[in-house]
């Protein structure tokens, strides 16, 4: 039979507890992705980490003529791309400026929100541990499940769902969406002109 297998955490922890800047930058990242909790933040962040180390390490090694570091290189840009971190032209500087936002908005949670199946992030996240989304024709309970780029057009209501009904109550309208989706991208459009005057 062999040895049971151990689940190991997935995300590392902060490296102090109490730091009121973290804390408070957290808080925002959980409330603007509908978040259930921090540790949802924090492997967002260890993923982020680990892509950093692998883009830095392959750097070092490409500068020594390193061939199989190409073969590698290739591979993470191809992997970052079909996640949808990463545009198809990018190289291994784009990885290191990716932020924890990029990460989380690959989240089935946020593109099903994005996607106006649902009206808000906490309605998008209930929707998907009832049942009532489909995934590649599949059902899929999992909010944070990193969804590809090739999966992206497969999103919709599960075919059994009441969701389905375009006159149920809690469905959104394509108006509501289309203003949804509008407020979204003003809102984004605003964060990067404030990041680009800091």
């Amino acid at each position: 039979m062999g040895d049971p297998k151990f689940s190991r955490k997935t995300y590392d922890t902060p490296s102090h507890p109490w730091q009121a800047d973290r804390i408070k930058a957290e808080v925002e990242v959980v409330q603007k992705f509908g978040l259930k909790n921090k540790t949802e933040v924090w492997k967002a962040e260890t993923i982020l980490r680990n892509l950093r180390k692998q883009s830095r390490d392959l750097q070092a090694r490409l500068r020594t003529g390193d061939a199989q570091a190409k073969i590698e290189a290739d591979a993470l840009l191809a992997k970052c791309g079909r996640l949808g971190y990463l545009t198809s032209d990018a190289n291994l500087n784009d990885i290191l400026v990716l932020k924890d936002e990029d990460v989380l908005s690959r989240r089935l949670q946020t593109l099903v929100c994005e996607k106006g199946l649902a009206s808000t992030m906490k309605q998008a996240r209930q929707m998907i541990t009832h049942g009532h989304i489909f995934l590649n024709g599949h059902k899929v309970t999992v909010p944070g499940y990193i969804v590809s780029r090739a999966e992206e057009s497969s999103i919709e209501y599960n075919p059994a769902s009441p969701f389905t009904d375009e006159m149920h109550p809690m469905r959104v309208s394509a108006d509501q969406a289309a203003a949804n989706s509008a407020i979204r991208a003003q809102a984004v459009s605003e964060n990067n002109e404030e990041e680009a005057s800091e």
